[in-house]
C-alpha cells in the first residue's frame, strides 16, 4: 500500500492554483499506483493552520516523554500527530503558493512543529542527521511572477530553496518541484505545471 501525505497550505479555498494542481497530482498518483493500493492522508494547514510555537510547546520538545506534565502533553499532541503522519508516509506532496518570495505562514508553522530533534533529526558528532529516509517529496507551487532559474527575479525565490533545505534537513532528499509561474498574467503557468504532473506520473 502506497501512503501519500497531502499538505495544502493555501489560505484560499476557491480559485487556488495549488489546490487544483495538488488534486491533479493525487488523481494521477492513484491512477499510476492503483487506486486500491493508495492510502491518502489529507492535512489542510491552509484552512486549519497549526498554532505558532509557544514556550510550553518548545519546552515539551526538549522534555523526555515520561517527564512531561499534562500541559506539555497537550501542547505537543498536534506536533506528535503531524510527525506521525510524515513518518508513516511513503511520499509527500506539498501545495505551496508563494507569499512574499517564500512560503505561507501556515506552512512555516507546520515546519516548526515537525522539525524536531529526536523525532525527525538527531544531532551527531558530524552534525545534524535527518531521520525521515527513503521518502519522496513533491513541491507544487504557484507564483504571481516568474522566479525560476534564469529569470531576473530568481535570486528572490526563497520558496524552493527553503523547502528543499528543510526537507533535506529531516532526511527527505528526493524532492521534485513543479512550479506554476506567472499566474497573475494568465493560466499558461498552471497549464504547464499540470502537463508536468501528467508527464511525471504517466
Amino acid at each position: 500500500m502506497s501512503k501519500l501525505l497531502v499538505i495544502n497550505s493555501s489560505p484560499m479555498t476557491d480559485n487556488s492554483n495549488t489546490r487544483e494542481l495538488v488534486e491533479n497530482f493525487v488523481n494521477a498518483w492513484k491512477i499510476k499506483h492503483g487506486e486500491s493500493e493508495v492510502s491518502v492522508v489529507q492535512r489542510d494547514i491552509g484552512r486549519t493552520p497549526p498554532p505558532h510555537l509557544d514556550e510550553v510547546t518548545i519546552g515539551s520538545f526538549y522534555t523526555p516523554e515520561d517527564a512531561r506534565n499534562d500541559a506539555q502533553n497537550q501542547a505537543i499532541s498536534l506536533s506528535d500527530q503531524l510527525v506521525d503522519e510524515l513518518e508513516q508516509a511513503d511520499a509527500v506532496v506539498i501545495g505551496s503558493p508563494m507569499h512574499n518570495f517564500s512560503i505561507t505562514s501556515s506552512l512555516k508553522t507546520y515546519i516548526d512543529h515537525v522539525a524536531r530533534v529526536g523525532r525527525t533529526f538527531n544531532y551527531t558528532d558530524n552534525g545534524p542527521v535527518g531521520l525521515l529516509k527513503d521518502k519522496q517529496a513533491f513541491i507544487i507551487s504557484a507564483r504571481g511572477g516568474r522566479y525560476g532559474d534564469g529569470s531576473p527575479a530568481a535570486a528572490m525565490n526563497h520558496q524552493d530553496t527553503y523547502l528543499k533545505t528543510v526537507l533535506g534537513f529531516i532526511g527527505i532528499e528526493d524532492v521534485t518541484t513543479i512550479n506554476a509561474e506567472g499566474v497573475s498574467s494568465g493560466d499558461q503557468g498552471v497549464q504547464t505545471a499540470a502537463a508536468e504532473i501528467d508527464t511525471l506520473l504517466a
